[in-house]
Formats: C-alpha cells, structure tokens, sequence
C-alpha cells in the first residue's frame, strides 16, 4: 500500500500463537492506528519452538523488505528474537521505531540463555538514531514485569512503558503502543489519512 509506513510485527512463541492470540494484537494495533499503516504480520516457522536458528532467517527475509522509515515491533518472545536479530546485523533499510511487547529478557539477571542471550551492550548494538520503546503489562504471568527493566539497563535509549493491570497480550489492548509509533512514525506524507 503506497505511501503507508511500514510496521512489520513478529509474534510470539507458542503453539496456535500467530491465529488465536497474536492476530488480536495485530487487530487492535490496526483499530488503534487507524489509516496511514500498514502492518505486515508474516507467520514464524514452528511458532511452537521459537528460536534465533529457526526463526532469524525468516525474520532476515522480513527485513529485507521493508523501506526506510519502518517500524519493527515484536511481542513476547518474538521481541527477544527480533532485537537479537538486528543486534547481530541490523537491516539496510533505516528504521524509525523498535517496540518491544512484553518481551522476555534473556540474558543476565532475566531468564537463562538457551542457546542465545542478549549482550549486555545491547543498545550500542542497535541501529544508532532509532527510537525503542518497550511496553509490558504489570499483571503479566508469562514474562516478568522487572524484564522491562533489564531492557531498560540493556538499551539506555529505550523509553519503558509499565502498564498497570495490563496482562501478557496487554488485555489486547495497544492504544500506547499506538500512541508512541504516531508520535514517532507518524503516517508518511501522501498516505491515506
């Protein structure tokens, strides 16, 4: 969809994820934004078993595509994946905007590395200019609440958003989400509005 910014958005990990929980995040994001988007929501290969090895090809694939000025948003465990991903090689398109949706931290002090952690430096490993933003839910039972602040220490530019009595799907509710990409990436020009 010509002159529509780019939103690419990477699950989370889990069997049945991409139909019957993530595409209601998808959902909301498209209601909270309105016009002007558009949301690209690829399915991850053996979403039941995520992993850098397994899902950062497909995710390379995704980036490629995408033109500057992109937003890049990942939830649950595909936000821990997705950073990763852009930590070992960023995209040659210029992001605007990396969200972060209750996404577990891996590394130290978060949960342990199964095969992959996340660097300590992991800000200075990001593409330098781009904004990031993590939201997680206070009332989240499936990714601590206190990994939005390993992010926090990872990632001195990210801006932590702690939502009270929002769950791990964030009650499927992404109006900050929303508010943070126009604020950041607002519609392009000559975009439906």
């Amino acid at each position: 969809m010509a002159g529509n910014r780019q939103i690419l958005f990477v699950q989370g990990g889990g069997a049945g994820t991409y139909d019957a929980w993530d595409d209601k995040l998808v959902a909301a994001l498209r209601r909270a934004l309105g016009e002007g988007y558009e949301i690209r929501y690829p399915r991850m290969p053996d979403e039941d078993d995520p992993g850098p090895a397994r899902w950062g090809p497909a995710l390379r694939r995704e980036l490629a595509d995408l033109e500057d000025g992109a937003v890049v948003l990942g939830h649950s465990v595909g936000g821990t994946i997705l950073v990763h991903t852009l930590a070992e090689r960023p995209p040659e398109a210029r992001l605007a905007v990396v969200v972060l949706v209750a996404a577990p931290f891996v590394g130290r002090d978060g949960w342990p590395a199964d095969g992959f952690g996340l660097p300590d430096d992991l800000g200075a490993r990001l593409p330098p200019g781009v904004r990031v933003h993590v939201f997680h839910g206070l009332a989240d039972e499936t990714a601590p609440p206190s990994h939005a602040g390993l992010y926090a220490r990872a990632i001195p530019r990210a801006r932590v958003h702690r939502l009270p009595g929002r769950d791990h799907q964030l009650n499927d509710d992404l109006r900050e989400v929303a508010e943070a990409i126009r604020s950041d990436a607002p519609p392009l020009p000559g975009g439906r509005s």
